[in-house]
């Protein structure tokens, strides 16, 4: 098996002239009228009321590049975030710096000189050490796991290096509930060894590095990890594809996850935890840990590249891991790799067998792969995408092949549709992204948006892909022209659907290989539903979808905090939401009867007003833009001697959840400052 090299130059060469292209697109209206397939609710009453989609409209490129050329982006999916909370958003994307960039315009904020050499895994934005201000996580080449703050200054603690090989895999979540987040990262390297668990202060959790015990574990050399509550205790587990036929799951303390009864006590091999039970296409050899390999033709999987999700796959309120696995014949030396497969396990390491869906027998022979040679075309990488896209209530399993094909399975194991999706039809290869998934137009069905990449050496460029749910094109466009030296391009990360200027409409946001970020607008998507907004789901990577919609990281401030009678007070309430989009958040502040309302209310959206001393608020909050909501007050009249007045927002997020965020003023109050002291040291 091949992947790619650790590391890269940069191309200093002059660019050549970018040739002015028109983006061509084709509108396939009669798609709309094609005889509707297995699994289909299409109807009439959906063709009255949905509009069909505009093309993509190119927004900005080159976002990131020098004044001749671009660094070259890999499989890391941008993210979308106002890190600095002033109502604009920024675009954070990695190739070998990381950058912030303007997402109205694509001009550079802050390009930060990074530790280590590439950036793999998407970039995770998450607000990891509870503080109310959002970090950005990267992994890198040689060994380097960073986190900045929201200005992209190193936090303490940060970078740390507990290895000198290249880290693919990376995500982040609360593991063990206290309300900051532990940063899970997977190494390249084939070595048992192989996964770590920071507390957000860089300090390594106990129980990890894994895997330290019994069981079989390798290299990660994509961004395999998925995090999920598996056993329904309201924490993550940690389940790890890697260079191997067993895949790892872990506890958040590194103890290993145990497997169905079926796998215990057989006289071969037992099989007690779930790194110990090999992924044979046959469940029988899998039940007694051996297959016939060395006697006849034998398929099994191997997980290098298959990331882990776990998700609900049938709504039953239990979750499963789906993954993709490199089927191989274990017969041939050395092995033959045959066909990108899925694979369904309940909690137990058990396959899925439940309301008729029957994922003991497995769906064979998906595709053959076309090549398998990045020195001819960068490599493609089989990470799932779960999703609902024909809005039945079950999860359907999107995901690149090196096949040249985009396939979606249902849960019946079959392909519906016009499903796979060919890339490749002929002449120079071409590969496809890891897709985002969106009902777009709003007609209750999903949209497919993926990019693709194209054989080096060809001159030619990768397009923007967009298909309905039935695996037909709506449009497609091309890429722009490589920018520098490079005589290919495309993207090869998955694209990030998001919000990224004052318009209601949806862009995309791409990392490509040869020209730096770029955006496309998504004309008429104001009422667009995300599904699958980025790599690995949501921008904590975890595997596991959009993530739970909370205000739990909102925050309120005030200013001055020690203000004379009289003396005018601002508070600042900032909504913060990292999750699905909250419909009918709600905000209630009623003042002290030591403060008087000044007459200032002001949000940066929703409906606001005030009655009686009573600040309320109403409206909708999305992940990647914060809501603001501040407000005046003046210090009554009269108070002589320092007195504190505490002013309390209650957050109601729609959900049932309610959160408590104050403020303490020290009326007529006085700063106090401590002398300095200062330690000789004694030798």
């Amino acid at each position: 098996m091949a992947w790619n090299s650790d590391s890269e130059p940069f191309d200093h060469r002059r660019a050549k002239p970018i040739k002015k292209r028109t983006l061509s697109v084709v509108l396939i209206l009669f798609a709309l009228l094609l005889p509707t397939g297995r699994g289909d609710c299409f109807s009439a009453t959906n063709l009255a009321v949905a509009h069909p989609l505009q093309p993509p409209v190119l927004k900005w490129q080159h976002g990131g590049c020098y004044r001749s050329w671009c660094e070259t982006g890999w499989y890391s999916s941008p993210a979308v975030a106002d890190l600095d909370g002033d109502g604009s958003v920024e675009v954070i994307g990695g190739a070998y710096s990381l950058f912030i960039l303007d997402g109205e315009t694509g001009s550079l904020e802050r390009r930060i000189e990074t530790p280590g050499n590439r950036i793999w895994p998407g970039i995770v934005v998450a607000d990891v050490d509870d503080n109310g201000d959002q970090e950005i996580v990267i992994a890198q080449g040689g060994g380097y796991i960073s986190i900045y703050n929201h200005e992209g200054d190193h936090e303490a603690g940060w970078p740390q290096r507990p290895a000198d090989r290249e880290f693919r895999s990376l995500a982040v979540g609360d593991l063990d509930g206290d309300g900051d987040m532990e940063v899970v990262a997977g190494r390249a390297r084939l070595d048992s060894t192989n996964v770590w668990v920071f507390e957000h202060t860089g300090s390594v959790r106990a129980g990890w590095p894994q895997l330290t015990g019994e069981g079989s574990a390798a290299g990660l050399y994509n961004d395999t990890i998925g995090l999920g509550d598996l056993d329904g205790d309201g924490r993550p587990e940690i389940v790890v594809p890697s260079d191997t036929i067993t895949i790892c799951a872990y506890e958040p303390d590194g103890a290993q996850i145990s497997t169905h009864e079926m796998y215990h006590d057989h006289p071969d091999h037992d099989m007690d935890r779930w790194g110990e039970v090999p992924a044979y296409v046959d469940l029988v050899y899998e039940t007694r840990g051996w297959g016939p390999c060395s006697t006849e033709p034998t398929t099994r999987a191997n997980f290098a590249n298959g990331p882990a999700n776990i998700v609900d796959v049938n709504g039953d309120g239990r979750t499963e891991v789906v993954v993709i696995g490199d089927v191989h014949d274990c017969s041939t030396r050395p092995y033959t790799d045959l066909y990108n497969g899925p694979y369904i396990f309940n909690a137990d390491r058990s396959r899925f067998d439940t309301g008729g869906f029957d994922w003991s027998v497995l769906p064979v022979d998906t595709g053959a792969p076309l090549i398998q040679d990045y020195h001819t075309i960068e490599s493609v990488q089989p990470s799932p995408v779960t999703v609902d896209l024909d809005s039945d209530g079950n999860l359907e399993i999107l995901y690149p092949s090196y096949d040249g094909r985009m396939h979606a399975f249902w849960l019946d194991k079959t392909e519906h549709h016009s499903w796979p999706y060919a890339i490749y039809t002929g002449g120079p290869y071409r590969f496809a992204s890891e897709p985002a998934v969106a009902d777009l137009n709003g007609d209750g069905y999903a949209e497919v948006v993926f990019a693709s990449w194209t054989e080096k050496d060809t001159g030619l460029t990768g397009r923007l892909h967009i298909l309905d749910h039935r695996g037909i094109p709506v449009h497609e466009v091309s890429l722009p022209a490589p920018y520098g030296g490079s005589d290919w391009n495309g993207a090869l990360a998955a694209p990030t659907l998001a919000n990224i200027d004052a318009d209601p409409d949806l862009e995309v946001v791409l990392n490509t290989a040869h020209s730096g970020f770029v955006a496309y607008d998504l004309p008429g998507t104001e009422n667009a539903r995300l599904l699958w907004g980025t790599g690995r789901g949501n921008y904590q990577r975890t595997g596991g979808g959009p993530l739970q919609g909370t205000l739990r990281s909102s925050s309120k401030d005030v200013e001055p905090t020690l203000p004379g009678p009289g003396d005018l007070v601002t508070y600042t309430i900032v909504l913060r939401n990292p999750g699905h989009e909250l419909q009918s958040a709600r905000v209630t502040d009623t003042l002290p009867a030591e403060l008087n309302y000044r007459g200032d209310l002001w949000a940066s959206a929703g409906s606001y007003g005030e009655t009686g001393g009573v600040i309320t608020w109403t409206g909708q909050v999305s992940a990647a833009l914060p809501v603001s909501i501040t407000f005046g007050v003046t210090v009554r009249e009269g108070i002589t001697i320092p007195h504190a007045i505490l002013n309390t927002a209650l957050i109601d997020d729609g959900l049932g959840n309610v959160w408590r965020r104050q403020a303490l003023i020290i009326a007529n109050g006085h700063a106090v400052h401590l002398p300095a002291i200062h330690k000789r040291r004694i030798h």
